[in-house]
């Protein structure tokens, strides 16, 4: 919602500055002499746009004006949000009653001798190096085969309620271990251990020091991070070594890219549909349709908005299984990873790739040099202000009033229902942040890069936003429910994010006022990026770290504050037991054979 209510405000100013300031001074030019007033959609609404301001006209200082305006507003609004975010979460963490993830970290790259095993290498490791903090520790097993029969298991003991042949001798899975009726243990060999393991510590400070220091002269062993929440660990996929979470780091970059690519032929489909004078030429049969003002309407406006909404569809769902297998240990870090893909993803494909492709639909790849990169944003991206303002109405306001009725969930439940006996286990949703928050950030991305270029689209994006908040106020509250506290990490995303963003409609501004004939104002200009890369830095520097780790000051407060506790020895017993991997923990199957017999309907339905 932070990041909802902060576009908001950004958008409430820019839109006053260009509806009020620059929208005139549009109209006053006369740049286009040749402006059909009765019908402004063939036009593009480009008399409202920069691009009907004369060469060389001094009314582009009042753009050159807003653009700084608007940059100092949104870094003082940045350094408040952040400021504030950063001082909740360690207001949070002061607030929160002793927790299993505070005092536990993953071990990771587990070195084992000959003849003996990781827990015993954990113990003897964590005795002898840290005596004073150690408490216990947990090791992770392998269980790719064990998931899913655990998960067979469990699923046909939920159907079946009778089992005709009592057997003769039970037997009981405890812990890695088969404990039969006489007490005899067996190793379960179906388990094996990775080299990996929960170490739990006495204090969050001893917790620290064993996570920020450098456990081993060889880097690539014990390797330490941060315990996730137990709820939050994500047990599919634990990589075993290094070599291996770092070989999949690598296939995953080149599947995105490979995707981002092949994502391409729908972005060109869409370049062509908008220009029909190309469709004529591909398609000369049908010239007598396409100058039918409807189907010109349909074709121009709507239909390429609609193939790219259904395209984009299908993006956060295969960035989030990409992500899934890079080797995180948590779902948090696999959206936020997540996040970040679809992020660039729609950058690319959405914006640069239908900006720099209006001209030639035709070209595959665009070949660009760095120095002609402003002056061809500047002409490019003007052009496209119809084409992102009917983005804006068919992706934002549909989309998001689709939310509040959820149809696509609705209908899978549906369908799924007839195939499913037991409908009493209905599952939450959790908020899916890897697909909403790209798509608020780009809506912001094209809120800054059409501010002072087609200040028409300001009020589309604020009653977009205005929706936003109401719908999605309604579902984080009724309808959604967190799996894992994000703590606001998700912020720094939104942060650098926004700075791209500053620093796109500043480069494009640069390459607007060197096309408009104004070089006074293009140097004046150029120091705008440099400005905002350095506020960045200072914030990352400043408020960066805060979201990374929490300081030596709060963690020993809040020890010496748990120290009071009467509960806070049987909390510490309870550390290790949190994190189990749940397709290892017992089945809760009854002993007693009189339950065997019961009947599969119980008598009192069958009186009803």
């Amino acid at each position: 919602m932070r990041i909802i209510t902060f576009s908001f405000k950004v958008f409430t100013i820019a839109g006053f500055v260009g509806i009020f300031i620059l929208i005139p001074v549009n109209c006053s030019g006369n740049q286009l002499q040749d402006v059909d007033f009765i019908n402004l959609t063939n036009n593009t609404l480009d008399v409202f746009s920069i691009s009907n301001v004369n060469n060389g006209s001094t009314s582009l200082w009042i753009h050159l004006g807003a653009v700084y305006f608007v940059t100092i507003i949104v870094c003082c609004l940045l350094f408040s949000e952040y400021k504030y975010i950063s001082t909740k979460r360690i207001d949070y963490f002061c607030s929160l009653k002793p927790q299993p993830e505070q005092f536990t970290i993953l071990v990771s790259n587990i070195p084992v001798s000959k003849g003996s095993n990781v827990g015993n290498s954990v113990e003897n490791f964590f005795t002898e190096n840290h005596a004073d903090t150690y408490l216990s520790h947990v090791v992770v097993h392998r269980k790719s085969k064990v998931w899913t029969v655990a998960h067979a298991v469990k699923k046909l003991y939920k159907k079946i309620f009778k089992i005709k042949k009592a057997p003769t001798q039970q037997q009981f899975r405890r812990d890695g271990f088969l404990v039969d009726s006489n007490g005899k243990v067996k190793k379960d060999k179906s388990r094996e251990e990775v080299r990996a393991a929960f170490v739990s510590f006495k204090s969050r400070y001893g917790a620290a020091i064993a996570l920020h220091m450098l456990q081993s002269n060889n880097p690539t062993q014990w390797r330490t991070e941060q315990a996730p929440e137990p709820q939050d660990v994500y047990w599919p996929f634990f990589s075993s070594t290094f070599m291996r979470r770092w070989i999949s780091r690598l296939v995953v970059i080149v599947s995105c890219v490979i995707l981002t690519v092949l994502f391409l032929i729908p972005v060109f489909i869409v370049q062509g549909l908008t220009n029909l004078a190309q469709l004529e030429i591909y398609f000369p049969a049908l010239k007598g349709i396409l100058t039918m003002s409807i189907v010109s309407q349909v074709i121009t406006g709507y239909l390429p908005n609609l193939i790219l909404q259904m395209s984009l569809k299908i993006v956060p769902p295969i960035m989030k299984i990409l992500s899934s297998q890079q080797g995180y240990i948590c779902n948090s870090d696999i959206e936020r990873s997540a996040c970040h893909k679809v992020i660039w993803f729609t950058v690319w494909n959405v914006f640069f790739a239908n900006v720099l492709s209006a001209s030639a639909v035709s070209l595959v790849f665009i070949i660009l040099e760095f120095k002609e990169i402003p002056d061809k944003l500047a002409i490019s991206v003007p052009a496209q202000a119809s084409f992102f303002i009917a983005y804006v109405v068919t992706l934002g306001w549909t989309s998001t009033s689709s939310e509040l009725f959820r149809v696509i969930p609705f209908i899978g439940t549906l369908i799924c229902k007839p195939f499913t006996r037991n409908t009493d286990n209905v599952a939450v949703p959790s908020f899916p942040y890897h697909k909403d928050i790209p798509k608020i950030l780009f809506f912001g991305l094209l809120g800054f890069t059409y501010f002072f270029l087609a200040p028409l689209i300001i009020p589309f994006l604020l009653v977009y936003f205005s929706l936003a908040y109401i719908i999605y106020r309604n579902q984080l509250l009724y309808v959604y429910a967190p799996k894992y506290e994000s703590g606001g990490k998700f912020w720094p995303v939104v942060h650098d994010s926004t700075i791209f963003s500053l620093v796109l409609m500043q480069f494009i501004a640069f390459g607007i006022f060197k096309m408009k004939k104004l070089p006074y104002a293009t140097s004046v200009t150029f120091p705008l990026p440099v400005i905002t890369l350095l506020f960045n830095e200072y914030c990352r520097k400043r408020f960066l770290p805060i979201f990374m780790a929490y300081s030596t000051e709060t963690l020993r407060k809040k020890d010496r504050e748990d120290q009071t506790l009467p509960e806070m020895p049987r909390l510490l017993r309870q550390v290790s037991e949190a994190y189990q991997d749940p397709a290892l923990v017992p089945l809760s199957y009854s002993s007693s054979h009189n339950s065997l017999r019961e009947p599969l309907i119980p008598v009192t339905e069958v009186r009803g």
